[in-house]
């Protein structure tokens, strides 16, 4: 038993050497060796979010925290495959946020909180971002719930103006309830210190509230112009801004269309049949 150990454990040191060997022997094969000797690497930390091991709000937190790159993916399927000019300025502002936070921290070069995770996150703590981020997209959809989406309201009576506003009040308490879940969660995870997720918040809420305005009075009336623009006409960019239901618009005109190619369609057919 002890010779046969031996020999195994002779074997595992000639694949570790060997293991080790080739990685010695790559060093001469790197295509860019720019970081030179002793590289210290560390991990992008954009979506690694630690929380306590067995702590199941954490890990629920944990993944709330993760919601603003969710919108983002979200934001860029439906610019690609609605081609809305609305959600393409609304996703600008986004981006506009994002670059005025990391300026913001790169000012203020305020710390971070020390939670002791495993991975230090190198950005600076001040304001939050995740926090600007969702303040940002819940008050600027709350904005376009109340301000923009209500002007088109069709409703007659009080119950029925009820019924036609209650999911716009249901969607607006939810987006303000998520942000305020997301700014908790990067206090409850050691991320930040509440004074640094309030003014994220605060810095988030004016920028959405400025940009909603801006688009809606600037960018609004020139919306007809760039859609005639002809990148915009070959990218097939529209806007939908004078249409009050564009679900139930697309959802008219589609089976309009459907049924007219049927029509056509059974005509032809009933014309080859009679002639043949």
């Amino acid at each position: 038993m002890e010779e046969q150990a031996a020999k195994d454990y002779g074997k595992f040191n000639m694949a570790d050497d060997t293991f080790k060997r080739y990685c010695q022997s790559g060093q001469d094969s790197y295509l860019f060796d720019l970081a030179g000797d002793n590289v210290k690497w560390k991990t992008i930390s954009l979506t690694h979010v630690e929380y306590p091991e067995g702590d199941i709000v954490g890990k629920v937190l944990a993944w709330c925290s993760l919601l603003p790159i969710f919108i983002v993916v979200g934001f860029i399927t439906l610019i690609i495959f609605r081609r809305e000019i609305h959600t393409m300025t609304f996703f600008g502002g986004i981006i506009i946020n994002e670059l005025v936070n990391m300026m913001v921290k790169h000012t203020l070069a305020h710390p971070r909180l020390c939670g002791g995770h495993l991975f230090a996150n190198s950005s600076h703590g001040m304001p939050s971002d995740h926090s600007q981020f969702m303040a940002f997209f819940a008050i600027y959809s709350v904005l376009f719930i109340y301000v923009r989406l209500l002007h088109f309201s069709q409703s007659t009576t009080v119950w029925d103006d009820l019924i036609d506003n209650l999911w716009r009040h249901v969607v607006a308490i939810g987006v303000v309830l998520v942000a305020i879940v997301v700014g908790f969660s990067r206090i409850y995870l050691r991320y930040h210190t509440p004074h640094q997720v309030y003014y994220g918040f605060l810095l988030g809420c004016g920028l959405g509230a400025a940009w909603f305005m801006f688009t809606q009075t600037v960018l609004t009336p020139l919306f007809p112009t760039i859609t005639t623009w002809p990148l915009c006409e070959y990218l097939m960019i529209r806007d939908s801004t004078l249409i009050p239901s564009v679900m139930w618009f697309e959802y008219t005109q589609s089976r309009t269309e459907m049924k007219k190619r049927q029509r056509r369609g059974s005509h032809n057919n009933y014309f080859k049949s009679h002639t043949s």
